[in-house]
């Protein structure tokens, strides 16, 4: 493998190879360094506390123990990441096995590729309406659900059950709902009280908001389990003080239940945003695999071609260029770690842990 440096720093290197160069260096830096301060600060604080009771004898001991679980790591984690990278470098299609060194070739062609940048906009329009609807419906649900009825904990079950439901079924559930030609439930009814067939999964405008309305059902189980719990963990005491105040049931929602359920929304916003990216593809994949097409004969890509399906597209079909699946998928590992970081950097330090 040549070192990337070789065809960055080159006198051939483009300035997006050049920039990149310094960022993967830069990058490089500090994988070697911080590892290397955080062994030698551990160093020095164990030598001044080496006469201490709590010191372990025999220094391995902890590193032996670790041991099943690194090995577990670098085997089924850091060895196909380091063979993902090897191969966003490279030129091959699948399933050839011959393949001959790019450089970036891969990334560049990608920023210019309109098929990806339509993926792009198309994946973060789908996540932002998913993490939106999910998190604001589960909350009403969750409020609903834990009103003092009869049957509370049945009803609970039956709104928690969807999330059981991989999302490939999710997809079929509603491929028989929206199901052209009167086979949907949806446009069966529409027809026989409207007259109307909306073309739900053929439609530019209809078909991402069916993938939405999908993945939302998908995933509000797991949020409203989250929120009934919280809820439930609300010091009654709290909002009898806020009623005693004068605040009605909105005041008291806005000013006492929603704050302390802060650490829930932040918990399933970072979770959300990553099913949005990685969990969708079952649901794309059963309902639309991507399209409708768009442009002439789809030379724009698909209405739903997410960035995970579009990976799939062209990582294991045959003929397809694998060095570009390669270096979308590290481009999508980054962005959600990014987004996650980012996440973690603003928004939790808004957020109140404890009553």
């Amino acid at each position: 493998m040549y070192p990337i440096q070789h065809c960055t720093y080159g006198s051939q290197a483009t300035r997006f190879e050049y920039r990149a160069g310094l960022a993967v260096t830069a990058a490089s830096t500090l994988f070697l360094l911080i590892p290397t301060w955080t062994w030698l600060n551990r160093r020095y604080n164990i030598a001044e506390y080496r006469s201490t009771a709590g010191y372990f004898r025999n220094r391995g001991l902890p590193y032996l123990l670790l041991l099943p679980t690194l090995l577990l790591l670098v085997i089924f984690l850091y060895y196909p990441a380091s063979q993902m990278i090897t191969l966003s470098l490279r030129a091959r299609i699948f399933p050839l096995p011959q393949e001959r060194f790019v450089c970036l070739q891969n990334y560049t062609l990608l920023k210019d590729n309109v098929i990806y940048q339509n993926s792009f906009t198309t994946t973060l329009f789908i996540t932002v309406a998913i993490v939106l609807l999910s998190i604001v419906l589960s909350l009403v649900v969750a409020v609903l659900a834990s009103q003092k009825v009869k049957g509370a904990d049945f009803y609970r079950t039956l709104l928690v059950w969807p999330y059981a439901i991989s999302p490939v079924v999710t997809g079929v559930i509603f491929l028989s709902l929206f199901r052209e030609g009167g086979a949907g439930v949806i446009n069966w009814a529409l027809n026989n009280t409207l007259g109307i067939q909306p073309k739900w999964l053929r439609s530019e405008d209809l078909a991402p908001w069916v993938i939405i309305l999908a993945s939302v059902w998908n995933v509000m189980g797991f949020n409203i389990l989250f929120y009934v719990a919280g809820l439930q963990n609300i010091p009654q005491d709290l909002l009898e003080a806020a009623a005693l105040d004068g605040a009605n049931r909105v005041q008291r929602f806005v000013r006492v239940t929603f704050p302390l359920l802060a650490p829930f929304t932040f918990f399933l916003l970072v979770t959300n945003v990553t099913f949005s990216f990685y969990g969708i593809y079952g649901v794309v994949d059963t309902l639309t695999q991507g399209g409708p097409p768009l442009g002439p004969a789809g030379s724009e890509g698909g209405a739903t071609n997410v960035l995970i399906n579009k990976l799939y597209q062209d990582g294991f079909q045959s003929g397809s260029p694998i060095g570009q699946a390669a270096a979308q998928s590290l481009i999508l590992f980054l962005l959600v770690g990014i987004m996650t970081i980012v996440q973690f950097r603003y928004i939790e330090r808004r957020v109140t842990y404890g009553g």
